[in-house]
């Protein structure tokens, strides 16, 4: 059987395998029948970023669901979030996001949430990759989808991001917002600016070809000069389909994903808000953020890196704040999936509120060292049956023994092996990283 989910959804290179126009067919036909066999009047809504690639897979996924029988609502370019969200509005057995988040433009591809919202279980994703593996054309029959397109979609998810603080006035706030020239270029710079703010736009010009390049999320260093030059009280740069964000402070400092869920956990605390009095943070959440919020009676669950573990976790354990290392935050409250921009708004809500600078806020938390190495590798061999690399990982955890945390793993998303290590010695962790680093480029590099 052919594997086309990784750890978030159906990714690769528009125009081979699996992102290519016939296997997209396959892929929206699939899910489909999936959809089908539960509900006979299935329908799937349709979001995608900026890339130019996306007209392509849109409509090739289009066809195929069509030819299943399945209806398609078409919103055009959208947040991840907002497609979570008009799941649920728009009564949907599906959504489709057309997206490869934070990757280059070249990169593609397709998340897919249930009816709630949520993104797929991985006995969901096993399933439509059984169906594609065996695609049957005659279980659909002649039935035929019908496709709309909805043009009020983007005004619907700008109500929801507000309504999520109560249209609470934002006046006196001078805010930094680099779009990425990705999926949130017309929809976050109007809801600050209806809300109040005094909004400075980086990067909204989208072209197809220039989402995420040298700017949004994983290049703030823009966002950080503009926020200095026009005094703002903060900078937030989004990446391509706007469910994470980095944040920085007045000075230009950047700011963390853990920090981030630190000012949370402590303003819904104190709010009353924060159930269970307990938040979900991933495996690559610093150690210290457990310190700092224990010492408000607040717990940290952990779970595996992705947001949808996350989520999944907050569902288990009835927890309305979770979020990652990274950048992607979930307010359970609001949303099935993290959202950047509703994260944005509850932050400079906090800070107008309690009248203090972002770099005020963020005194309740000082991070251990944290190093983390990314490794372009060839093929994804289990770490346990590499020699060398398992020798190098159980050094340094002998070494770091309960002073800090070893933490080594392939991403989801990109041909890359992640070394992160933590621990008070910012010297040890270095050379600890290096040496392992070192064993992986060796035995595995591309």
């Amino acid at each position: 059987m052919e594997k086309l989910f990784g750890t978030d959804g159906i990714r690769g290179i528009a125009n081979k395998f699996p992102i290519e126009p016939t296997t997209v067919v396959r892929i929206g036909k699939s899910l489909g029948i999936f959809l089908k066999r539960k509900n006979p009047k299935a329908s799937v809504v349709i979001g995608k970023d900026t890339r130019l690639s996306g007209y392509m897979i849109e409509y090739a996924l289009t066809a195929g669901l069509l030819s299943a029988g399945a209806d398609v609502l078409l919103v055009g370019p959208m947040p991840t979030p907002a497609v979570s969200h008009l799941t649920k509005s728009l009564n949907c057995s599906a959504g489709v996001v057309i997206s490869a988040s934070h990757n280059p433009a070249e990169h593609n591809g397709i998340k897919i949430f249930n009816e709630r919202g949520y993104k797929l279980d991985e006995s969901d994703e096993q399933e439509i990759e059984q169906i594609f593996a065996n695609l049957d054309d005659s279980e659909n029959g002649n039935e035929i989808g019908k496709a709309y397109r909805i043009d009020d979609a983007r005004g619907r998810y700008i109500e929801l991001v507000k309504n999520t603080i109560e249209n609470y006035s934002l006046e006196g706030m001078r805010v930094v917002i680099d779009c990425a020239n990705g999926a949130s270029y017309a929809i976050a710079p109007k809801v600050f600016a209806e809300l109040g703010a005094e909004v400075f736009a980086l990067n909204v010009k989208p072209n197809g070809l220039n989402i995420n390049k040298d700017c949004g999320a994983l290049h703030p260093q823009a966002m950080q000069k503009e926020v200095k030059k026009r005094n703002a009280n903060l900078g937030i740069a989004f990446d391509g389909d706007a469910d994470r964000l980095v944040v920085c402070d007045e000075n230009g400092n950047i700011v963390s994903g853990d920090a981030l869920l630190a000012i949370f956990a402590k303003y819904m605390l104190e709010k009353g808000l924060l159930t269970k009095n307990a938040i979900v943070a991933t495996k690559m959440s610093n150690l210290a953020l457990e310190e700092c919020l224990h010492k408000f009676g607040v717990k940290v669950l952990r779970t595996d890196v992705g947001d949808k573990y996350v989520a999944s976790a907050m569902r288990k354990h009835g927890v309305n704040l979770g979020g990652e290392q990274s950048g992607h935050i979930i307010f359970g409250d609001y949303c099935a999936s993290p959202d950047a921009i509703i994260t944005a708004l509850q932050l400079v809500r906090i800070m107008k509120e309690s009248s203090k600078p972002l770099s005020e806020l963020l005194k309740i938390f000082r991070p251990y060292p944290q190093i983390l190495i990314n490794i372009p590798v060839r093929e994804k061999i289990p770490f346990e049956k590499v020699r060398t690399v398992q020798k190098a990982i159980k050094e340094a955890e002998h070494k770091l023994a309960n002073n800090g945390r070893v933490f080594v793993r392939y991403s989801g998303t990109e041909q890359l092996a992640r070394v992160m290590l933590e621990g008070k010695n910012e010297r040890e962790i270095k050379e600890l990283a290096e040496n392992i680093a070192g064993a992986i480029r060796k035995e595995l590099g591309a």
